[in-house]
């Protein structure tokens, strides 16, 4: 006898968060006129401030420039993540190194922060120069007409070379930059560039939107393949047989 009790598993449900299908295909046209006014994608989003005690004022100062002065504890880190073997290499061997690593590179994802806690995400060619990131601020802040400057930490370095490519400069895969107009703090115009928002209206206006698209996106899921359980094989039982004949002890 065997008996039959296999049966398919329950598939695990997924949540999901509903989004309107309008609200959704306004925030899709809106990226898609934005990249192609300004030829790439970009994002926006707030990064929470450092403290939360009068964030207001504490967003829009900058940090004093002994803060990003080089230790010795940032020297020693810095020497100690270095590969002592470089220098046992040919330099044959350590150009097609780096050749076969900068091929398999494929953009450069740069986050410009600002002093007002916004930051502004765009993709680049490992092999386009820093120039043309900077033709991107110049589109999208709200006030192009002053002049700025780019700045890496630590410690606080200026990015002067403009025709550096992201590559030459380390912005690989990423790399995060700020933004500070290069104006002297003393006057009344630097104060009144600080005192409002750093990105246009228009850009300001993306901040959230491609979280709308990605939750609208179906996913697709396929089903959990059903494994089925082993069917149990029960045997009947015979009754015992008895031994045939006579025993030995009985003779004719």
């Amino acid at each position: 006898m065997i008996l039959d009790r296999s049966s398919p598993l329950p598939l695990k449900r997924r949540r999901f968060t509903y989004v309107d299908p309008m609200e959704a295909d306004q925030a899709k046209a809106k990226l898609s006129a934005v990249k192609e006014k300004l030829g790439r994608e970009i994002r926006v989003f707030e990064t929470s401030p450092p403290s939360s005690s009068s964030p207001k004022q504490e967003s829009k100062a900058e940090e004093p420039d002994d803060f990003y002065d080089f230790t010795a504890e940032d020297y020693y880190r810095i020497m100690s993540s270095k590969k002592e073997d470089k220098f046992l290499k040919t330099r044959k061997l350590r150009e097609a190194e780096e050749a076969a690593r900068k091929s398999k590179i494929t953009k450069a994802v740069i986050r410009v922060r600002f002093p007002d806690n916004h930051t502004l995400e765009a993709t680049f060619h490992p092999s386009e120069t820093i120039q043309s990131l900077v033709d991107l601020l110049s589109k999208v802040i709200a006030k192009p007409q002053l002049p700025f400057y780019l700045y890496t930490t630590p410690p606080k370095k200026q990015i002067k070379d403009l025709s550096q490519d992201f590559y030459s400069a380390g912005f690989i895969p990423g790399a995060i930059v700020y933004f500070a107009y290069d104006i002297p703090k003393g006057e009344d115009a630097a104060a009144a560039a600080n005192s409002d928002h750093f990105l246009q209206e228009e850009i300001m206006s993306l901040k959230g939107l491609e979280l709308i698209t990605e939750q609208a996106e179906p996913v697709h899921s396929e089903p959990e393949p059903v494994i089925p359980v082993p069917t149990p094989v029960v045997r009947e039982s015979k009754p015992a047989e008895r031994p045939s004949g006579k025993p030995k002890w009985l003779r004719l």
